[in-house]
């Protein structure tokens, strides 16, 4: 037996006893006459104690050739602390050791692995399995396992059932780009893997299984960032004989569990809002509404003077800062070098101080009078004291602009506070955007969504126009889960296709299995899917996922713990009748 406990539950009820332990040396304090050590193990840390007057001599002294991360067993007393350590939950007690082996050296880590390490990013990342050792990152997977246990227990308590789909499928021209696998015993022919389940779920509607969920690994071959890597994990859902309500309150009521179960906060029923709705007044369709600023469109009460930047501009709005008025000049002005950024584009900023004695003072006095400016806090719900900033241009992008900038002031302002929660949905996207590189539509969720009922006929005309049945849930400004009702007759896919820009032969060869099983029965279904790496690390306080991963992929797409993307070797290349001619 190596441990008769784990080195995080020994309490003064324990003293007097004796135990064995096993671990990884955190510390070792050597005094010449005392070595006290910290034994760590993914339950907590014990403290050990080596007496120079009550251990025997051998013991000693190999307790004092012990060094950080060696892995050791322990047998001894549990006795009380002199010095209580009140930061750890065995503080109380220390073991007395009279029994020491070391079960395996280490070398000298290339980092403290301590909460605060001085390792950065990439040495982390190459000795990852040491980076998991250290408590902010043990505990962002434990927690991650954590919400997959309440999310699986809770969905099939409301008669979700859990299915497995394949990893290897069928490359499709929709979404991102795919990662392929060749086929050995297909020459020249090549599988896919996954970048959502979406149409085996459909299947599995028609099939009759009525409501199934997976947790669900995807691949998707992008550019990465903070929140994206080139394989994630998706809670993925689908509900057969279901309308868009249904779908919202049952997933609805798993955030709300989730949030209850984990953070111990209940919240009333979620907002709703439309993708319209969401751009004119946040400039985002996945806004964060834990804090106001609110847009204020001001075209009608500023395009009326002889400020041509106004006058000319398609979109002129604004917003108010709470308590701005007490920005310095300096300030403001960084403000301005900061939205004038090649990430940002603006060409400039306009701004006006709202004096606590009812007055205004713009950067633009010369075009606008007192009224005017009046106006213009109206609109923005301005208060004395507040700072009211304006953008103006193409309505897309200065919504766009504004929108960074608000999300900026809120991080300056400590308005984004990570133990507070505000759900939101959003809904009625547009079925389709226009691609300027491609000069054709494209699907903004997927092909598979459905189009309201009403707005069929709006596919000929207008088919910017048409909204689709779709639906984001969206979390302290982050979408955390996006789904729709689906297209379930042959005929409405098949015009979806056509819009879309495929042949009759191309929509037959890409997805004619869903058509076929389409004219069997297939019943009106939906469903959503949550990125679980973000929902976590969300719920967990952060807004990046890469801690809340076993063992995640730089922005690089590289595992640069195994070296992976790696050469293979040319026997093998042929082997899959491929050749690489770089």
């Amino acid at each position: 037996m190596y441990r008769s406990h784990n080195c995080g539950e020994l309490r003064s009820s324990h003293i007097d006893t004796t135990v064995t332990l096993a671990g990884w040396v955190q510390k070792v304090r050597d005094k010449g006459f005392v070595v006290w050590v910290d034994l760590r193990d993914r339950y907590g840390i014990t403290q050990l104690i080596f007496d120079g007057e009550r251990t025997e001599k051998d013991i000693f002294e190999q307790a004092q050739k012990l060094g950080r991360e060696f892995v050791i067993q322990v047998q001894g007393k549990v006795i009380e602390r002199t010095s209580k350590n009140p930061n750890i939950q065995t503080g109380d007690i220390e073991i007395l050791v009279d029994k020491l082996s070391i079960l395996n050296e280490s070398l000298l880590p290339p980092f403290t692995i301590e909460d605060d390490t001085d390792g950065g990013d990439e040495i982390r990342m190459k000795y990852r399995y040491l980076d998991i050792r250290r408590d902010p990152v043990k505990n962002s997977l434990i927690f991650r396992h954590k919400v997959a246990r309440e999310v699986r227990n809770y969905l099939s308590d409301q008669g979700f059932i859990e299915i497995e789909t394949p990893y290897l499928i069928k490359s499709t021209p929709e979404g991102a780009r795919d990662f392929v696998v060749p086929s050995r015993m297909n020459a020249g022919q090549f599988y896919a893997l996954p970048q959502s389940p979406q149409t085996f779920k459909q299947l599995l509607m028609v099939a009759g299984m009525d409501k199934y969920f997976q947790i669900v690994k995807c691949f998707r071959d992008e550019d990465l960032r903070a929140d994206r890597q080139p394989e994630f994990t998706q809670i993925d859902c689908e509900m057969a004989f279901v309308e868009q309500d249904d779908v919202l309150n049952a997933f609805e009521g798993l955030t709300k569990h989730l949030l209850k179960a984990l953070k111990g906060i209940e919240i009333d029923d979620f907002p709703r809002m439309t993708y319209d709705e969401a751009m004119e007044r946040y400039g985002s369709d996945k806004p964060d509404i834990r804090f106001g600023m609110e847009f204020g469109e001001l075209n009608d009460i500023a395009q009326h003077k002889d400020f041509n930047v106004f006058n000319s501009a398609e979109l002129v709005v604004g917003l108010a800062v709470p308590g701005g008025n007490s920005f310095s000049r300096k300030e403001i002005d960084a403000l301005t070098d900061w939205i004038k950024r090649p990430q940002i584009g603006a060409k400039g900023l306009v701004y006006c101080r709202c004096n606590d004695d009812g007055t205004f003072k713009s950067s633009v006095d010369k075009f606008y009078d007192q009224a005017d400016l009046e106006n213009w806090a109206e609109r923005t719900g301005a208060k004395a004291g507040d700072l009211i900033l304006v953008l103006s241009g193409e309505t897309d992008a200065t919504r766009s602009r504004l929108n960074s900038l608000r999300m900026e002031l809120a991080e300056r302002l400590g308005l984004r506070n990570p133990d507070e929660f505000a759900p939101l949905w959003v809904t009625d996207f547009p079925l389709l955007e226009w691609s300027e590189d491609t000069q054709s539509y494209h699907a903004m969720h997927h092909p598979f969504t459905s189009p309201k009922h009403d707005q069929i006929d709006l596919l000929e005309t207008d088919p910017a126009a048409v909204r689709a049945n779709a639906y984001d849930l969206v979390l302290n400004g982050n979408e955390i889960g996006g789904g729709s009702i689906r297209i379930h007759d042959r005929e409405t896919q098949a015009l979806m296709f056509k819009h879309l820009g495929f042949s009759p032969e191309e929509a037959k060869a890409q997805f004619g299995f869903l058509m076929n099983a389409f004219e069997y029965g297939a019943p009106p279904h939906g469903g959503i899917a949550f990125g679980l790496d973000r929902l976590v690390a969300i719920l967990g306080g952060q807004e990046t996922i890469r801690d809340f991963i076993a063992f995640p992929k730089n922005n690089s797409g590289r595992d640069i713990m195994i070296d992976a993307p790696s050469p293979v070797d040319e026997a093998q290349l042929k082997e899959l009748n491929l050749k690489l001619d770089l």
